[in-house]
């Protein structure tokens, strides 16, 4: 995201970085090892696989293509955390917190992911 800012030469103003898709989110916290072990087991602890989902029941939904596979966890979790973050930008740079940084957040995967990075000069 801080090559986006640099190469548009945005000095001062936003930049929003959104996730497309329903089973993956964007968040900033703090890139430390045990902290993002914590994220994980909470996340899990709050929607774990298969606990029931009626998303799961794919043969109850018309037009499921067949190479779905169960994810009502992914999408449980994904309701927890935003889809979208936006950091302001001033003299050039992120204005990020020390030990801030931007995730994304994958939910069901690996699977072929698209980021939206999207400049507001303000």
């Amino acid at each position: 995201v801080a090559g986006f800012v640099e190469k548009a030469a945005l000095e001062a103003g936003w930049v929003n970085v959104q996730s497309r898709h329903t089973t993956a989110g964007i968040v900033v916290n703090e890139n430390e090892p045990g902290l993002l072990r914590d994220a994980l087991a909470l996340l899990e602890r709050l929607a774990p696989r298969g606990a029931g989902y009626a998303h799961d029941e794919l043969h109850l939904r018309p037009g499921t293509p067949p190479d779905e596979r169960p994810n009502g966890h992914a999408h449980a979790k994904a309701l927890l955390l935003r889809t979208a973050e936006t950091v302001n930008v001033a003299s050039g740079r992120l204005q990020l917190g020390t030990w801030q940084r931007i995730f994304f957040c994958e939910y069901d995967g690996p699977r072929k992911r698209r980021v939206l990075w999207h400049i507001l000069p303000g």
